[in-house]
């Protein structure tokens, strides 16, 4: 009886869902491979991916709501004191556009390109719509949308309405990218580094199975080299 009430609490401890915030950075070459890996080592553990802004996220972490955290932030931000942070990714923002837009034919693009062609913005709460907002400088482009979160944002880009400004790491490798429906050209403001952080509570318990996920991030992420950038001066599809 011992060994059996053993056996199912320790079923019961692996078997739980790990929840996960993230504001859609990095999917396809960061948490897709991250979720697939922790699948197969833990096959009873459900893990529950929610779309949210930073905001969200800080507050469902503090609360008790998600496990983990994926969030971008611009390099020199302050970290929420409650949450511990790791840095998993750095990069530039870059311009995502559609290969037979105007922009696309530049080495880099100005903030006066920026204006000249219809613009999809994060909106409000996401650190990109903070970072387009410094960018611009209280200009407006020609015509604007605005939109939640990466994903969207590269759908709308692929459908021809627009641009939108992104850290590279969400578009380098995305399946539009390599499909040829979406491309990007680096920002001639490229002092600016965007960093993807991994964020927890800080707590002297962690449930074993987000402890176990965390660690697939940090795997992940080295193998990444802690960058998805393209080489500086290099182009995706050759254009000088």
């Amino acid at each position: 009886m011992d060994r059996l009430r053993a056996a199912a609490g320790e079923q019961h401890r692996v078997s739980r869902m790990v929840r996960v915030g993230t504001v859609n950075a990095a999917t396809v070459p960061l948490l897709i491979p991250v979720v697939r890996a922790f699948r197969a080592a833990h096959p009873l553990t459900q893990v529950e991916v929610v779309a949210a802004q930073q905001t969200e996220i800080h507050r469902a972490l503090t609360e008790g709501g998600f496990d983990l955290g994926l969030v971008n932030h611009l390099e020199g931000d302050d970290m929420p004191a409650a949450l511990e942070s790791t840095q998993l990714l750095h990069g530039r923002p870059v311009v995502c556009v559609r290969p037979d837009s105007p922009l696309a034919s530049r080495p880099e693009v100005t903030v006066d390109d920026l204006l000249s062609q219809p613009l999809i913005a994060m909106r409000s709460g996401y650190v990109m719509h903070r970072y387009v907002h410094r960018l611009l400088n209280g200009r407006t482009p020609s015509f604007s949308y605005s939109t939640d979160g990466a994903e969207m944002g590269k759908l709308m880009v692929a459908e021809g309405l627009g641009a939108t400004v992104l850290p590279d790491f969400s578009v380098v490798g995305d399946p539009l990218e390599r499909l040829g429906a979406i491309t990007y050209r680096p920002l001639a403001d490229a002092g600016t580094r965007v960093l993807l952080m991994l964020q927890l509570r800080r707590t002297a318990s962690v449930p074993r199975a987000a402890r176990g996920l965390r660690e697939e991030f940090l795997r992940r992420a080295q193998e990444l080299g802690g960058t998805l950038s393209a080489p500086v001066g290099w182009s995706p599809d050759g254009a000088d």
